[in-house]
């Protein structure tokens, strides 16, 4: 579902009207902070409905609600759908990841409906998934989350002051910082640690390579991984806009479980 990108005090829909590469490059010259606003039920109820051309049961998986609206929407939607669908089943599921982590969720769910398999045992999936994704990412910079509001000035001058790229993850919609090193080496160096500690031995990967406007530093990782673990899926995403007005450009990540 696209979510509204205001830049310039036009609106973009994400990924329909503008791409990735696009949207940071008018971030970097942007003097005023993007916005987003969440999709409203209607274009849900779309979905719904074309998706009950080829499906009984439905399921619609969104970002954590603590992360925007668009839970609430899907919610709404359902319910508006239930005099227009009464033979569908559809349910919707707060996923307790973002970004390429709820993409991995979304493909292994799909994978297990393309087989045909029983609605329980397709949102059986998307439990056990969700539990074990991980999600690390490094930041080039705290300016942009400063400029939303979601840092204080403060961290975003200590930051630039001692040129740290701060490492996050992102489990259970819960996000919190694991390092701050110097450099993006020593930022993917740390990330791969983090990878080590979080993989059992004999494990097979599913992994999604994500960055917003640094294709250099994600190539570089993704060949790291591979060359380090049994990777059954490997990807490489750009970052959505939709969280990169908040981070800004230069962010490199990866999301992956292990079978």
């Amino acid at each position: 579902m696209p979510v509204p990108l205001v830049i310039n005090e036009k609106t973009y829909r994400d990924g329909i009207d503008i791409t990735p590469t696009e949207f940071y490059a008018m971030l970097r010259k942007s003097k005023k902070m993007p916005t987003t606003s969440a999709s409203s039920p209607a274009p849900y109820l779309e979905a719904f409905r074309n998706a009950s051309l080829k499906a009984h049961n439905i399921i619609c998986l969104t970002e954590p609600a603590k992360f925007s609206a668009m839970y609430n929407s899907a919610r709404t939607a359902v319910e508006m759908a239930k005099n227009a669908l009464d033979n569908v089943t559809i349910e919707v599921k707060e996923c307790t990841t973002a970004a390429a982590g709820q993409g991995l969720v979304a493909l292994a769910a799909a994978r297990e409906a393309a087989l045909d398999k029983p609605l329980d045992e397709v949102k059986k999936t998307i439990i056990n998934v969700m539990s074990k994704v991980n999600l690390f990412a490094s930041l080039d910079t705290l300016h942009y989350l400063a400029r939303s509001g979601r840092v204080p000035q403060a961290a975003a001058l200590v930051n630039s002051v001692l040129n740290l790229k701060p490492v996050f993850t992102l489990n259970h919609a819960d996000p919190r910082t694991v390092g701050l090193p110097r450099t993006m080496k020593s930022a993917l160096d740390h990330i791969l640690k983090l990878m080590d500690a979080a993989i059992k031995k004999g494990q097979t990967l599913h992994v999604a390579v994500m960055h917003a406007d640094a294709i250099n530093e994600a190539t570089t990782l993704k060949d790291r991984i591979v060359s380090r673990f049994d990777c059954q899926e490997i990807y490489i995403t750009e970052f959505t806009p939709v969280m990169g007005v908040h981070t800004g450009p230069g962010l490199v990540g990866v999301a992956f479980y292990g079978d």
